[in-house]
């Protein structure tokens, strides 16, 4: 059977259409079929024509291949590498190839949508090759959308590619890249030696740059948001974003008199934000901070952006722009990359389009292009959004600055991503230190002969007309200001929370926060979630589960998990506090919990009963992929926008979390100390021993645990609904902002024992000690848990009827309320005290409580838990079992 027959007749015919309305717009093979097809319909020649009309036919069909050939496979021809000669000639752009000839180059053929409609062969070709075999290589038929493929035809093929520039671009183009190598010439002669991570060699990215930021300006754009890497980063913060030269040198003299609050990080680490105007346009630019683990930082811009972007409202697509500054072996071999590209069409995390630009100089420290990736561009992995890539020579940065425009015009009339790859090269080694001819020994005989790119341009601009002289005052301008620089003494930097984070206090403080909330207003709030609109069929279950904890809110008692959670961002929403929860299964919630969207199960319409609340705040639940790295670096990245909001990230299980380290070390855990950058983000985290393995019991307390220090997290276990109530709206509303790490149940979910009363909730605060009520003098042995545990405990004190055994929770790991836990313990004075986990010795809170007990009790308490272990838990649910008696039966010494 043939692929056609396998084919859908509907898509036949809109290829058709499509092909009758741009005959190059599909692939060849299709376009030669319509043609039969249409000469079939107009019937056979007139007799002894047939042999005489077919040769045309087929000659015009072969070019009407050529033409779209080259718009596939042009870039093959493109001369875009400055240290490799340029190809040629390519077999399958030889005119052999689609059986024409020389003879056939001054024939005219009809190029419908191509030139002015009928050309020459020779000027057909010159067209292709001047648009696509040039200084910008281009790939973008692998575009499935018609419009959007001769949208990029309609500005390549007229222009040839190379639009022309004004002679006030071309001037900027000449003082950018005169001010690029100009300051890391200064640098190096200035501080030598010192890791300054140099542009040079790719200083066709500052006007590239600088284009970009002043055609986005023009469109409206209000807001740019940059995340780069650290090479080339000094460079952009001085020339881009204005960054007070006296500043960029006083870090390189390790000037401490900035009073920077924390421990800080190195020069090209660090972020910066400016308001620039262009004319009538002003725009906001905001470099994001970012650590040397290269491209963590990619899915974070993408969530500062779009929390700017829901700021604007409507038009926020429009008004706020990523843009991503990327290195070749990094772009190709980081997966974050990936995660973070395959964000861009979804719901929950579309920006409307990024702008990517990749600063290709051929290797990764030493690595080889060969060694880096398996394919023939760095930038092959974003051809998985079907979107246009422009390869560009560094040498030419007229090319480069009109790729970017048109990338940047593409992202604004699709909503789409764009890519502009300039290939360049590395002037030194990866750092100022470091011998690159090791390794690159030919390379690097290369780029000792290239002169400096402004050299280059200038004399390119004195061949067109311009002053020498003229152009010497101006490298000379620049050099003065860079040593003016240096001899202005430095300002402190304003490190002050400012705008949306005013109202933000920066220190971290245990003071109790108030989080009750009137029990009628919950009650209120339970109808309201309760109701369905008219004609709504939910799934028989979920109905059922909407009405159990309707009726429980208006009982005031028996209240589960999910309810208290619902009552928790129900209560924030009608106080005007926006709530986002994103994770892999957050709608419906991993363990079938949470139902926050319902679904029609005759229509599959969707309903969000937290979203439909009338007048309060946004609720936004978001499914997200099947990543932790990049969906979490979204939502901190969201997170650093929305100090007034809370926003949440949700493990599909706790142990799936270590996928998302990066993000957790780097940002979440450090990020205010060594920026000076606060969030609220909120990580729910299930975690709990029930015989479910290795992969699906711990969340690692320990690793987190162990980033805690100066009151950088909140660990938190609570272990009643009402507890989980009063976190969540603490987090909130307290002062100030810090991650929030819950370690959320999975069996107490729906475990009989697990409900709080109404009143619970209408009380507060959250109490960081949970102790019980319970005769402290018949006390002789006080058990110190945390979340799941404390229910077998108890369940475990009950049937044995054991007396003289008190349970005391800690529900905050960190900061440890080491005051609140010696006022507990003070009335059990001479009872064993015991710490009871259900995790490996190793792991858990044992590794960090050991000594601060031991410090708190003055000896040490004695342990029980698992042994330890390099698993986290046993695969075999019998010998979990077993596990689990024994940690019981010692807890209470039997």
């Amino acid at each position: 059977m043939s692929l056609e027959a396998n084919l859908s007749p509907a898509w036949i015919e809109s290829l058709y259409r499509a092909w009758q309305e741009d005959p190059d717009g599909v692939p060849p093979e299709w376009g030669a079929f319509f043609r039969g097809f249409d000469l079939g319909r107009e019937g056979p020649p007139p007799p002894g024509e047939g042999a005489e009309a077919a040769a045309p036919t087929l000659k015009q069909s072969a070019v009407q291949s050529l033409i779209y050939r080259y718009r596939d496979i042009g870039h093959l021809l493109a001369c875009t590498d400055p240290l490799s000669p340029c190809a040629l000639d390519h077999p399958l752009l030889d005119l052999e190839t689609f059986d024409l000839e020389t003879a056939d180059l001054d024939r005219v053929f009809a190029a419908r949508g191509f030139l002015k409609g009928r050309a020459t062969l020779r000027e057909i070709l010159d067209t292709l090759r001047q648009t696509y075999c040039r200084s910008v290589g281009v790939e973008f038929m692998h575009i499935q959308d018609p419009a959007e493929r001769r949208w990029l035809i309609d500005r390549m093929e007229p222009t040839r590619n190379r639009p022309e520039l004004s002679g006030e671009e071309k001037q900027l183009i000449l003082e950018h890249l005169q001010e690029a190598t100009l300051f890391e010439e200064f640098l190096h002669r200035k501080f030598l030696g010192q890791k300054r991570f140099s542009l040079e060699g790719g200083e066709a990215l500052i006007p590239v740059l600088d284009a970009l930021v002043r055609r986005a300006a023009s469109l409206g754009v209000r807001d740019l948001v940059l995340g780069m890497p650290h090479r080339g980063r000094l460079n952009v913060l001085a020339n881009i974003f204005h960054k007070p030269l006296e500043t960029i040198f006083a870090e390189f003299a390790d000037n401490l008199e900035f009073g920077f609050v924390g421990e800080g990080d190195v020069k090209y680490h660090k972020g910066f934000s400016v308001d620039h105007r262009y004319g009538e346009h002003p725009i906001h630019l905001s470099l994001a901070s970012n650590p040397s683990h290269l491209e963590a930082v990619d899915p974070v811009v993408e969530g500062k952006c779009r929390a700017r972007q829901e700021g604007y409202g409507a038009d926020g697509e429009k008004l706020v722009l990523p843009v991503l500054i990327h290195g070749d072996a990094a772009f190709a071999g980081q997966g974050v990359v990936t995660e973070t590209l395959n964000l861009s069409g979804l719901e929950g995390y579309r920006t409307g389009g990024t702008v990517h630009i990749v600063v290709n100089n051929q290797i990764g420290f030493t690595t080889a292009a060969a060694d880096a990736r398996s394919t023939r561009y760095a930038t092959d992995v974003a051809k998985m959004l079907m979107v246009p890539i422009f390869h560009v020579h560094g040498e030419d940065p007229e090319a480069a600055v009109s790729a970017v425009h048109l990338a940047l015009d593409y992202r604004q009339a699709f909503g789409r991503d764009a890519v502009v790859e300039i290939i360049c090269y590395r002037r030194h080694g990866h750092n100022e230190g470091d011998e690159p001819y090791f390794t690159q020994p030919l390379m690097y005989g290369k780029i000792k002969d290239r002169p400096p790119a402004h050299e280059v341009y200038a004399a390119r601009r004195v061949a067109e007309g311009k002053s020498p002289e003229t152009v010497a005052a101006g490298a000379e301008a620049i050099r003065r200001r860079l040593e003016e620089g240096l001899d202005r003494p430095s300002e402190p930097v304003d490190l002050g929370f400012r705008d949306k984070w005013g109202e933000i206090e920066r220190d971290y403080s245990p003071k109790a926060v108030f989080t009750g909330v009137e029990t009628d207003r919950l009650q209120a709030l339970a109808r309201q979630l309760a109701e369905l609109p008219a004609g709504f069929t939910p799934h028989p279950k979920a109905a059922r589960l909407m009405e159990k904890r309707r009726e429980a809110v208006l009982a005031g008692a028996g209240i589960d998990w999910a309810a208290a959670e619902a009552l928790a961002f129900g209560s924030l929403l009608a106080e005007g506090v926006p709530v986002r929860l994103s994770g892999q299964d957050s709608r419906r919630g991993t363990f079938s919990q949470r139902h926050s969207t319902i679904v029609d199960m005759e229509t599959g319409r969707t309903h969000v009963p937290l979203a439909a609340l009338p007048g309060g705040a946004a609720f936004r639940p978001f499914d997200s992929s099947l990543s932790e790295a990049a969906v979490l670096g979204f939502e901190y990245g969201y997170s650093l926008e929305t100090p007034g909001g809370l926003t949440l990230w949700e493990a599909q299980f706790g142990d799936f979390v270590n996928g998302a380290q990066v993000i957790i070390d780097q940002f979440i855990a450090s990020g205010a100390a060594k920026w000076d950058r606060a969030s609220g983000l909120a990580l729910l985290l299930p975690h709990g021993y029930e015989g479910q393995g290795p992969e699906h019991s711990s969340a690692r307390i320990e690793r987190f645990l162990q980033l805690c220090a100066g009151d950088n997290l909140v660990v938190a276990v609570p272990s009643t609904p009402a507890q989980y109530f009063h976190l969540l709206r603490r987090q909130v509303l307290q002062s100030f902002r810090r991650p929030l790490i819950v370690l959320t149940p999975k069996s107490l979910l729906r475990h009989p024992e697990c409900v709080s009363e109404l009143d619970a909730f209408a009380g507060g605060p959250f109490r960081e000690v949970l102790p019980e009520e319970t005769d402290t003098g018949e006390t002789t042995r006080v058990l110190l848990c945390s979340g799941k545990v404390y229910y077998d405990l108890d369940d475990r004190r009950r049937k044995s009827g054991r007396r003289g055994v008190a349970i005391v929770r800690l529900e905050q790991l960190f900061p440890l309320r080491s005051d609140l836990l010696k006022e507990t313990l003070e009335p059990f004075a001479g009872a064993e005290v015991v710490w009871v986990q259900e995790e490996p010795e190793n792991g858990g809170a044992w590794p960090f409580l050991r000594p601060r007990l031991t410090a708190l009790l003055g000896k040490e308490p004695r342990y029980v838990g698992r042994d330890a272990a390099a698993s986290p838990a046993v695969g075999s649910h019998r010998l979990h079992t077993r596990e689990q008696e024994q940690i019981l039966a010692e807890a209470f010494g039997d």
